[in-house]
């Protein structure tokens, strides 16, 4: 049962908030003052009501015991002497003298009637009602009459032995004028409610205004117009919400802004990439042509030759050659892929190229290596670190003019570094890696790309006269961590090639 009610019960809420919640934010300002002001309003009649209902009625007992004191002092006398006939005008003239009082009448000490003021007689019901002794001052009674409530005061005369005076007052002045200050109470609530409709309706303008503008910037944004701005009204809270809001739509703007050349980067990166594909594939077919091609023809008119004379000078000219076919091939198939990487890693291959380099542009490398002694990193990392050596390495052979190259190959932190240092003439790094691609450019965008593939982030510093420094950070936390291989140990180590 108790489950069924509590059902009930959120159902009954959901209902509330969903009516609540199809409101606008105006009906609702404007509903939270009136029933604000309404609330207080209600309260404070209410209040004022009471406290003057009682002080009132505080009043009228206060008032009746008075005048019912007055009457039996007056009318001891009367009483002794039987006068009635003054007595009787004593009592008329109270009746008339004091609106409030509904009736008056005195009795004798044995509770006859002497005077009163009713027109066809004291009613019986009424005498035998509130009774008073001689030892009491007053009795006070509120009787539930037709006429409404009356308060019955009776006092007794010369403490009950010359008789017992009493009145009655009636509560229908006291109500009139309570009804009269609920009426101007409620009169001044509802004024008060309507200043405060217009005041939460101003109020709900003024605060709208810019929530609307704001929802208008809002769907001008999701309508792709970027430009688009929210008005800032003022320096409060909306005001700094509107503020927020132009600060993102600029850095979205920003963001869009780098997306675009970057994919603008990428499309002529794609581009150059299957340009340099090309010229590859040509210079491949130009070399095995020109070379294996020339040596294979060569060969095969020697083997000829051998057939019809065999000559032992001959036969070292075509071993000779043969080797020489074999070197340039091999020479060919590791600058294409060094087959060196995949077995023995990414170490040992940046050894032999930094070797290479050193021997073939008469350029001095130092490479160090840090915690990768017998280590291997996941194949794509090696891959990715190793053309961006590369490329780093061929444009200090092309552009630098540097004489001494430092490479660094790291791992710091839970991720490889790769850092190649030139002391060659440098270049304005900022202007080629944030602008537009161009032909100057496009290898060091390609490197950052390389290094993006993989998780990573690369940086180049330079300037013209300062050398060159090309940073390369890849994470490992989300990959395979690096791997022992059979002869070497996981522990740190430098080397030096």
């Amino acid at each position: 049962m108790k489950e069924r009610l509590r059902r009930i019960f959120r159902e009954a809420a959901a209902r509330i908030w969903a009516v609540i919640g199809a409101v606008s934010v105006g009906i609702k300002i404007m509903g939270i003052v009136l029933g604000l002001v309404l609330l207080l309003g209600v309260g404070v009649t209410v209040q004022v009501r009471t406290s003057t209902a009682e002080a009132l009625g505080h009043e009228l007992d206060e008032r009746g015991i008075s005048i019912a004191r007055d009457l039996a002092s007056r009318s001891a006398d009367l009483i002794l002497t039987g006068d009635l006939f003054a007595l009787h005008e004593l009592l008329h003239d109270t009746v008339a003298y004091n609106e409030d009082v509904r009736y008056a009448f005195v009795l004798d000490s044995q509770g006859r009637v002497l005077v009163h003021s009713f027109e066809w007689g004291v009613p019986p019901d009424l005498l035998s009602v509130n009774p008073v002794s001689g030892q009491e001052r007053y009795r006070l009674q509120i009787l539930d009459t037709e006429e409404g409530l009356i308060h019955d005061v009776a006092v007794p005369i010369f403490a009950g032995h010359a008789g017992t005076a009493r009145i009655g007052l009636s509560e229908q002045r006291l109500q009139a004028q309570l009804s009269a200050i609920t009426y101007r109470l409620l009169l001044i609530t509802l004024l008060i409610a309507l200043v405060g409709v217009a005041g939460g309706y101003l109020l709900t303008r003024v605060l709208m205004w810019p929530v609307r503008a704001l929802v208008e910037a809002t769907r001008a944004v999701t309508r792709g117009d970027l430009n688009h701005r929210a008005p800032v009204w003022a320096e409060d809270e909306l005001g700094a919400l509107a503020r927020s809001f132009n600060a993102m739509v600029e850095e979205q703007n920003r963001l869009l802004e780098m997306l675009r050349q970057r994919e603008a980067r990428r499309g002529q990166l794609l581009e150059q990439v299957i340009t340099a594909q090309e010229e590859e594939r040509r210079r491949i077919a130009r070399e095995l042509h020109d070379q294996v091609g020339q040596a294979l023809t060569s060969l095969l008119v020697g083997l000829r030759n051998l057939e019809s004379d065999p000559n032992p000078t001959r036969l070292h000219e075509l071993k000779t050659l043969i080797a020489d076919t074999l070197d340039g091939v091999r020479e060919l198939a590791l600058e294409l892929r060094p087959s060196i990487l995949d077995d023995l890693g990414l170490v040992p291959a940046l050894q032999r190229y930094v070797h290479t380099c050193a021997s073939r542009y008469h350029l001095a490398v130092d490479l160090e290596t840090v915690g990768l002694d017998g280590v291997r990193l996941p194949p794509a990392v090696e891959t990715a670190l190793y053309r961006i050596i590369q490329e780093a390495l061929t444009n200090v052979v092309r552009h630098a003019r540097a004489h001494r190259v430092s490479l660094l190959l790291e791992v710091r932190g839970g991720a490889v570094v790769a850092i190649v240092e030139d002391d060659g003439c440098g270049f304005d790094a900022e202007r080629l890696m944030n602008g537009p691609p161009g032909e100057h450019s496009l290898g060091l965008h390609g490197m950052r790309e390389r290094a993006e593939l993989v998780g990573g982030t690369l940086t180049v510093e330079s300037a013209p006269g300062r050398g060159t420094s090309v940073f390369v950070e890849v994470p490992l936390a989300n990959r395979e961590g690096p791997e022992e291989t059979d002869g070497g140990r996981k522990d740190s180590g430098a080397h030096r090639g």
